[in-house]
Order: structure tokens, then C-alpha cells, then sequence
């Protein structure tokens, strides 16, 4: 279960993430759902990015560095594709 942990933590940072960047932009909102989901999505590849560019060491536990390094990636990557799918959705549909 604990190697699922900074995973989890990514995918919930995300949602926030999503939803504040909602809260913050609501001409590109997508509704509380939408933010969330797309939010999700962000959130597990922000994360997944950090680790892959080495600025964030998920496979050494639950050190304070791997949480707040989850947090911080899943919450900008679900604030940063929430506002990329927002703003596609904001230009395509009108």
C-alpha cells in the first residue's frame, strides 16, 4: 500500500489543484466534476513529470520531500490541465 501513497496524494493534490484553478478562472470553469476530473488526470501526470525529470524522488518512502513533492505536482498539473482543457473548451464551443 505505501508505494500506491505518493500516488494517491497526487491524484487528490490534483483534484484540488483543479478545482482551485476553477475558483481562480471561471470564465474557464468547468464545473465542479469536470474540474476534478481533469484536475485528477493533471495531478497523476504533474507528478509522474516531476519524477521523470529527477526533481522528485517517489520510490525513496514517504520522506517529508516525496509528500510535499506529490503535492506540489499533482497540484499544479491539476491546476495546469484543468485551465489547458478549460480553455479548449472555452475556444471550441461558443
Amino acid at each position: 500500500m505505501e508505494e500506491y501513497l505518493p500516488l494517491i496524494i497526487q491524484l487528490i493534490s490534483g483534484a484540488l489543484g483543479g478545482n482551485l484553478a476553477g475558483k481562480l478562472f471561471p470564465g474557464i470553469s468547468l464545473g465542479a466534476l469536470g474540474n476534478s476530473i481533469s484536475g485528477i488526470l493533471g495531478g497523476g501526470v504533474g507528478g509522474w513529470l516531476l519524477s521523470m525529470m529527477g526533481l522528485v524522488e517517489l520510490e525513496a518512502g514517504m520522506g517529508l520531500s516525496s509528500v510535499l513533492g506529490s503535492i506540489a505536482g499533482g497540484g499544479v498539473g491539476g491546476g495546469l490541465i484543468m485551465a489547458v482543457i478549460g480553455g479548449l473548451r472555452k475556444a471550441f464551443v461558443k
